[in-house]
């Protein structure tokens, strides 16, 4: 599948899927589109980008853990 990018250059592409990652990750392209348009990588929402910077919630399975400890030791 090939994906429309452009670079920081100003310069339009198409770029397979596999590839896109890559060039955000090295900061080479300011945009992409997808199916519902383009997405601009300094302000869009980026898939995939919580797993990178973890989770900023709240932690709620702590008290699960230590629970789980309790049953094992009965």
């Amino acid at each position: 599948m090939l994906i429309s990018v452009v670079y920081t250059d100003g310069k339009h592409d198409m770029v397979k899927d596999f590839i896109l990652n890559r060039l955000i990750e090295e900061k080479r392209i300011e945009k992409f589109k997808r199916s519902d348009g383009w997405v601009d990588i300094r302000t869009g929402r980026l898939r995939g980008s919580a797993k990178k910077f973890g989770y900023a919630g709240p932690e709620r399975r702590k008290e699960l853990l230590g629970m789980e400890k309790i049953i094992e030791l009965h």
